[in-house]
C-alpha cells in the first residue's frame, strides 16, 4: 500500500497525484485499455476532483495518470477501492516495473464553478 505524503500545514488546496507507467514492448494498447476502465468509477468517488490520463506524444509507451482529490482521506480511500487495488494487479504484466509516483502541491488557487462559467 502507498504512503502518502501529508499535506503541509498551510496547505488548503487539493491533494494531487500523478502516476508514471511505461508499457513492455507490445502491451501499451492494453495498458491504455486498463487505465481508461479507472476513469468513470474513479469520476464518480466522493471527494474526486480531476482525473485525466495522457499518453507520451514521443514514446506511446508511456502513460501519465494526473489526478487531483479534494484531500489526502480521498485519495487514501481511492486507493484501498477494490477497483483500485484490481487495477495494480491486472497492470502488472504489460508495464515494464512498479508504477511511478509524484505526490504535488498547488501553487496555484483552485478556480471555483463560479469562476469556470
Amino acid at each position: 500500500m502507498t504512503v502518502l505524503p501529508e499535506p503541509d500545514a498551510d496547505e488548503t488546496g487539493p491533494y494531487t497525484h500523478l502516476g508514471f507507467a511505461t508499457a513492455k514492448p507490445g502491451c501499451a494498447d492494453r495498458v491504455e485499455e486498463l487505465i481508461l476502465g479507472l476513469v468513470e468509477p474513479l469520476r464518480a468517488e466522493e471527494g474526486a476532483l480531476e482525473f485525466h490520463v495522457h499518453r507520451d506524444r514521443a514514446d506511446r509507451d508511456t502513460f501519465v495518470i494526473y489526478e487531483m482529490f479534494r484531500s489526502k482521506t480521498d485519495l487514501d480511500k481511492h486507493l484501498a477501492q477494490p477497483y483500485t487495488q484490481e487495477f495494480i494487479r491486472a497492470v502488472g504484466p504489460y508495464v515494464t516495473g512498479p508504477l511511478r509516483q509524484q505526490f504535488l502541491r498547488m501553487s496555484s488557487p483552485l478556480p471555483t464553478a463560479d469562476a469556470a462559467g
